[in-house]
């Protein structure tokens, strides 16, 4: 197959995307810097969200690797079980737009690597699967990066309804997604439809942040 990048040019994709975005909202887009901290369910649909409107950086961030059990409902294919989530995601979001700037950290974040870890982007997505990662990580951006958006998810699990899944501005830069109460259990674990909708929430509003719009 021939290379993509041989094919389309990065004006010929900024082009696109401004037939569609207009000029002025791309421009503000394009230089979006945005981190997603866990590449599974919400980050990986969250990451090919903001990937195809063109977000400039894109920050991918988690210490796993493709399971078989993942193909339910993240972004990866059966080629991929066993590699790097990082790598594997950051491989299919260059296929959409090569011209990117896609950064990785195949890490577990923790308290003690979190200032280094988020310290060079505006906006964070936490996307963890783990209750206490997710309160972890929300506690120390709020501490430590006060002036940065956070935008997060709690409960996303089984088939409960779609209009359940919404998203609420906690305080003045955090923002949080889902019906915050549906836990995965036997019978209604995370699948793809709901994490899908969980993510597009987390996706559709770093985008207004991104365009200057805070509110929900």
């Amino acid at each position: 197959m021939e290379d993509s990048t041989k094919i389309f040019s990065k004006e010929d994709i900024n082009q696109a995307l401004w037939e569609r975005h207009s000029l002025e909202t791309q421009e503000k887009l394009s230089s979006g810097r945005v981190a997603i901290a866990g590449l599974g369910g919400l980050g990986s649909n969250v990451a090919f969200a903001l990937a195809r409107i063109g977000v400039g950086h894109l920050h991918l961030i988690d210490f796993d690797r493709v399971d078989l059990t993942n193909l339910n409902r993240q972004q990866y294919f059966l080629k991929h079980v066993g590699r790097n989530k990082t790598d594997a995601l950051k491989e299919q979001l260059l296929e959409i737009n090569p011209y990117l700037e896609i950064i990785t950290d195949c890490v577990r974040v923790t308290e003690e690597n979190l200032i280094f870890l988020f310290q060079e982007e505006d906006i964070i997505c936490e996307a963890f699967d783990d209750p206490d990662a997710k309160a972890m990580l929300a506690c120390g951006i709020l501490e430590h990066f006060p002036d940065k958006k956070l935008v997060s998810a709690s409960g996303l699990a089984g088939y409960e309804s779609s209009n359940l899944i919404h998203t609420r501005r906690v305080s003045r830069n955090f923002y949080l997604c889902g019906d915050e109460k549906t836990e995965a259990v036997y019978g209604k674990g995370l699948m793809a439809p709901r994490a899908a909708l969980c993510a597009a929430h987390e996706a559709n509003m770093i985008t207004r942040l991104l365009l200057g719009e805070d509110d929900v």
